[in-house]
């Protein structure tokens, strides 16, 4: 049976053990959309663990775990688009809705390898959004990569197209080679114009 928690200061062990001692991704912690960049690099591996520990700490909103039968198997980063500050810098994520419209965004996935090929990706996305319409948001954006034949390999923590538009998401712009920016509006926002 599969429960999702949220990242907080109390749920932080659950967190650090489906990471392992490294922080997968290279050290990343899952900070690195909420870092800028030369900060990113700046603290490496210890403190961005750091940097991330302190904001679940202070209650900010982060993501959620999935845990199967009790044990952490997955992750999906969520949270207000302004908390992401590399979001503004990047042109794939680039968004289209007016500042004043509370949109989150969808920025990671990690599914260990105890827990892949279950639907655990889709699960955490359905999660999300019903998490970011608790936190107010208005839309939930994401930036997957379409697969077409060949495996994107490192890419696929941003999630797949398929796997978004399965959740009701729809494409608002093709970007670059295999990316794009999708969109959920919840039931209660107001679209803009």
């Amino acid at each position: 049976m599969t429960s999702f928690a949220e990242l907080t200061g109390e749920t932080w062990p659950l967190f650090e053990r489906l990471f392992g001692p490294g922080g997968v991704q290279g050290g990343c912690w899952c900070a690195f959309f909420r870092l800028p960049g030369p900060e990113f690099k700046r603290l490496g591996r210890d403190g961005r663990k750091e940097h991330v520990r302190g904001e679940a700490d202070a209650g900010r909103p982060l993501g959620l775990l999935a845990l199967v039968d009790g044990e952490p198997l997955g992750w999906v980063a969520v949270s207000p688009r302004p908390d992401n500050p590399r979001l503004k810098r990047s042109p794939i994520a680039a968004t289209t809705v007016p500042a004043d419209v509370r949109v989150w965004s969808v920025t990671c996935f990690f599914v260990h390898r105890r827990g892949r090929r279950r639907g655990l990706g889709a699960e955490l996305l359905s999660a999300a959004v019903d998490f970011a319409a608790r936190g107010g948001a208005e839309a939930v954006e994401g930036y997957p990569v379409e697969v077409t034949g060949k495996r994107p390999g490192t890419d696929l923590y941003h999630g797949t197209v398929k796997m978004f538009l399965g959740a009701g998401f729809e494409v608002v712009e093709r970007r670059g080679p295999g990316r794009a920016l999708v969109r959920r509006w919840l039931a209660d926002a107001r679209r803009p114009g």
